[in-house]
C-alpha cells in the first residue's frame, strides 16, 4: 500500500483548473506490493519519482525498485543534520514539548537554507521541462513533501485555503500508518517518546503558517521567493500555468 498517496491536481484556480494526472505526492515508496507498483506506471502513467530524503534514510529504507520510473533524490534537508524532525529517526529523538519548536525550524529550513532552495529550484525546473506525470515524497509525505505540493499550488494560482486544505488531508492520509509505527515501537520507547512521535507524525496548519511567514520575512513576496531565492526564470509560472492549467 502506498501511504498519503494522492493527486494534487483538480483544484479550481483564478484561470482554470490544475491538470489532473501530473502530480502525485505521498510517503516512501518501501515494501510496495506487484499491483501498488503497476498502479503507478499504468494507472498514474507516472515517469519519474523525486525522493526528497537524505542519504541515511535511503539507505535504511529505499524506494522499491520499478521498472519503467526513474527514481532522482533530492535532498531537501542537506543543510540541516540527519536527525531533523523530518526523518523518523529525528522524531523518535524529540521531547514531546520540543516537537512544535523543531517543526518550526525545519519549516524555516524549507524555505531558507541553501539545500532547500537549491533543491526545490532544481525540482521545479525540471517538471516544467519534462512535462510529464511525476511523484515526489519523502518520508511521511507531509512535511518536505507537503512544501513541495504548496509550492505547486500556489504557482497554479490556488487559494490559500485550497492548499493548506491539501497540507491537511494528510493527517487523515496517514492514520493506519501512524498506528502502525506508534504500535510497532510501544514496547521499545516511554509514554512520553509515544506522545512525541504521534505529533511529530502529523502536520498542524501553524507549521505551513510559519513557513509562509518566514518566506515573506526573506523575501517580501511569493514572486521574489521564485525569482531571488529559487532563481527561477521570470516567465516560470506563466510558462508553467500555460502547460498545467486547463
Amino acid at each position: 500500500m502506498i501511504t498519503n498517496l494522492r493527486d494534487i491536481g483538480g483544484i479550481t484556480v483564478p484561470t482554470g483548473t490544475l491538470k489532473e494526472g501530473y502530480f502525485y505526492r505521498s510517503g516512501q515508496l518501501v515494501g510496495l506490493e506487484k499491483k501498488d507498483i503497476l498502479f503507478l506506471e499504468d494507472d498514474c502513467r507516472i515517469k519519474k519519482v523525486y525522493d526528497f530524503r537524505n542519504k541515511t534514510e535511503i539507505s535504511e529504507q529505499p524506494d522499491m525498485d520499478m521498472n519503467n520510473i526513474t527514481i532522482e533524490n533530492i535532498d531537501i534537508l542537506a543543510s540541516e543534520d540527519s536527525s531533523s524532525i523530518a526523518s523518523l529517526q529525528g522524531m523518535l529523538d524529540i521531547d514531546q514539548s520540543d516537537v512544535e519548536k523543531a517543526m518550526f525550524e525545519t519549516y524555516e529550513e524549507l524555505v531558507v537554507s541553501d539545500s532547500a532552495l537549491s533543491g526545490y529550484s532544481k525540482f521545479l525546473t525540471e517538471i516544467l521541462e519534462d512535462n510529464q506525470p511525476i511523484l515526489f515524497h519523502c518520508f511521511a509525505g507531509k512535511d518536505r513533501t507537503g512544501f513541495a505540493a504548496a509550492l505547486i499550488l500556489k504557482i497554479a494560482g490556488a487559494s490559500d485555503q485550497s492548499i493548506m486544505d491539501d497540507y491537511l488531508k494528510t493527517n487523515e492520509s496517514r492514520k493506519s500508518a501512524n498506528k502502525q509505527i506508534i504500535d510497532s515501537l510501544k514496547s521499545k520507547l516511554t509514554e512520553q517518546q509515544l506522545n512525541a512521535l504521534e505529533l511529530a507524525l502529523n502536520v498542524d496548519k501553524t507549521y505551513l503558517c510559519h513557513a509562509k511567514k518566514v518566506l515573506e520575512e526573506h523575501f517580501g513576496s511569493f514572486d521574489n521567493y521564485l525569482l531571488k531565492g529559487l532563481k527561477l526564470d521570470t516567465d516560470y509560472v506563466d510558462q508553467f500555468r500555460k502547460k498545467f492549467i486547463v
